[in-house]
C-alpha cells in the first residue's frame, strides 16, 4: 500500500465525506450564546462518535463553559513522530439572518463562478477546515489498518467566544496534550490555489483612555475660546500617533523588537499571486495608506500597526447641541511583531499621550489590561519544509510561508502551556465571509486539503 492508494480513497469518498461535513454544519454549536449550549454537546458528541467510527479513542470532557472533545491514536512504531491536531467545533452567530440566502444550518452544495462550493455556518470556520484533518485520518486508516504517526486530537468549543476555558483546561492536561509538534487548520490561503503555510501571527495590545477637562458640560457660548475641549485635546493628540509624512507610529520605543524580514521570505510573498489593487480596490481604496518603504503584505504581516478604533464624546443625538463636553473617549489597539512587548509598549503609549497633556486636561486609563505577544514560527524544524514540499506536490505551485496579519492565540498558549511549536496550514479562501452571512467553503479547498493532510502525514512520517 502507498500514499497513492491513499489519495485513490479520499477520491473515491469525497461524496461520502461532503454528507459527514453536512451533518457536523447542521449542528447550530453557537459557543457565544447560551440557549445553544446544548447543540455544543450534541457537535462535541457528534465528534466523539465520527472519530470512534475510525477506531480512535475519544472523549467529550467537560469544562465551565463548552465541552472539549480529545482524542488518541498510538503509533505502530516507537519511533513515529506524535502530533497534536487543533481545530474547534463552535461558531458565529448567524446575524443579519435577512442577509443568508439559504438557512445558515441547512447546509447546501451551490455552484458558483469560481466552482461548487459548501454553504452554510461553519462550513470554512472551522468545520469545514477540521474534517479535513479527520478525513484523510479515515482514509489513511481504511487503506493501512493504522495511522502512520501518534496523533491526539484536540477540538475546542468556544474560540469564537473567547476560549475562556482553554488555557485552565490546557494547565490541568498539559502531560496528556504535549506532543511534538501542533498542527492548526484555521487558517486561509494566501491567494486562491496557492498553498500557504502560517509562519507568523501578529500580537495584540488593547487600551481605552478618557480625557478629562472642565467638572461639567459647557455652554460654548459661555466658555468657547478660553475653555480647554477634550475632544479637541483628543484630536491632538490622536494626530500625535502618526509621523504624518512616513506613516510610522511616532510613539518612542515603538519598534523596539521589530525585525526586517528575511529575503527569502521576501521572495515568496512577492510571487505568491497576492493582487495589492484587487486587495485594495475590492473596499474602496484606491492606494495603500500605510508606512512607506514597505509592501501591503510586509505591512499586514510583518509591521506593527496603532488603530484607532473609536472615538465619542460631547452630544451625538440629531440636530445640534453647544456644548464643549467634559470628557472624551479613544479605543485603540496595536498589532503587534516579533519580540514586541505588550507591557512595555502599553507603559510607551501611556508615557507619549501624558507628555503631550495640556494644562488643565487630565487622562483616566481603563484597567480591563489585555495584551499577547506575536508568534513567530520556528520555520528551520524538518517537518516545516516537509509539509511545504507534500502542499507544493498537492497544488502543483510552490507553498509559502506567509504571515497573518491577525491573532489566533491559541499558538501562543500551545508554546506557553505546553511548549509546542505550531504549524499553521488552512485551505480556506479570502471570499469565504467567515463571520458573514452566506459562509461558504469551496469544495476544492476540502477535497484537496484532504488530500494534502494526507500528503503532509506522509512527509512527516518518513
Amino acid at each position: 500500500m502507498s500514499l497513492d492508494d491513499v489519495l485513490s480513497r479520499i477520491d473515491a469518498d469525497l461524496p461520502a465525506a461532503i454528507e459527514r461535513l453536512m451533518e457536523l454544519l447542521r449542528i447550530p454549536s453557537i459557543s457565544t450564546d447560551p440557549a445553544y449550549a446544548e447543540a455544543c454537546d450534541q457537535a462535541a458528541d457528534w465528534l466523539v462518535a465520527d472519530l470512534a467510527g475510525i477506531g480512535i479513542a475519544a472523549e467529550k470532557r467537560p469544562t465551565p463553559g463548552r465541552p472539549m472533545v480529545v482524542g488518541h491514536v498510538e503509533a505502530d512504531h516507537d519511533d513515529a513522530p506524535h502530533v497534536l491536531f487543533y481545530g474547534h467545533y463552535d461558531v458565529q452567530p448567524v446575524d443579519p439572518l435577512n442577509l443568508w440566502t439559504s438557512p445558515p444550518f441547512e447546509p447546501q452544495l451551490e455552484d458558483t463562478p469560481n466552482g461548487r462550493v459548501i454553504r452554510g455556518r461553519g462550513s470554512s470556520d472551522d468545520k469545514g477546515q477540521l474534517m479535513t484533518f479527520v478525513e484523510a485520518c479515515r482514509a489513511w486508516k481504511a487503506v493501512h489498518g493504522t495511522l502512520p504517526c501518534r496523533i491526539t486530537f484536540f477540538f475546542e468549543g468556544e474560540e469564537e467566544s473567547g476560549s475562556p476555558s482553554l488555557v485552565p483546561f490546557l494547565q490541568a492536561n498539559a502531560e496528556e496534550l504535549k506532543a511534538d509538534i501542533a498542527l492548526v487548520c484555521d487558517t486561509s490561503m494566501v491567494s486562491r490555489g496557492v498553498p500557504s503555510i502560517a509562519a507568523q501571527l501578529r500580537g495584540m495590545l488593547k487600551d481605552e483612555f478618557t480625557i478629562t477637562g472642565p467638572r461639567i458640560d459647557l455652554h460654548s457660548g459661555h466658555y468657547g475660546g478660553p475653555g480647554l475641549n477634550p475632544l479637541r485635546e483628543l484630536s491632538r493628540i490622536v494626530t500625535s500617533f502618526y509621523d504624518q509624512e512616513t506613516g510610522r507610529v511616532a510613539v518612542e520605543g515603538f519598534y523596539e523588537g521589530v525585525h526586517e524580514v528575511p529575503a527569502e521570505q521576501l521572495r515568496q510573498w512577492e510571487s505568491c499571486g497576492f493582487d495589492e489593487s484587487e486587495y485594495l480596490n475590492s473596499v474602496g481604496y484606491s492606494q495603500a495608506h500605510g508606512e512607506q518603504g514597505y509592501s501591503t503584505l510586509e505591512q499586514q504581516w510583518a509591521r506593527p500597526t496603532l488603530e484607532v478604533n473609536g472615538l465619542w464624546g460631547g452630544y451625538n443625538g440629531a440636530g445640534s447641541k453647544t456644548v464643549i463636553p467634559a470628557q472624551a473617549h479613544c479605543k485603540i489597539t496595536c498589532r503587534l511583531v516579533g519580540d514586541q512587548d505588550p507591557d512595555k509598549l502599553r507603559v510607551a503609549i501611556r508615557k507619549h499621550v501624558e507628555a503631550q497633556l495640556s494644562p488643565d486636561a487630565g487622562v483616566i486609563w481603563d484597567n480591563d489590561l489585555e495584551g499577547s505577544k506575536a508568534s513567530v514560527m520556528n520555520i528551520a524544524r524538518p517537518e516545516m519544509e516537509a509539509a511545504r514540499g507534500a502542499l507544493s506536490d498537492e497544488w502543483g505551485r510552490e507553498a509559502v510561508f506567509t504571515g497573518m496579519g491577525g491573532s489566533i492565540p491559541v499558538v501562543g498558549f500551545f508554546k506557553s502551556v505546553l511548549g509546542l511549536d505550531s504549524m499553521l496550514v488552512g485551505y480556506a479562501n479570502d471570499d469565504d465571509a467567515i463571520h458573514s452571512p452566506n459562509e461558504k467553503y469551496d469544495v476544492e479547498s476540502f477535497h484537496k486539503g484532504i488530500r494534502s493532510w494526507a500528503r503532509i502525514l506522509d512527509a512527516l512520517t518518513r
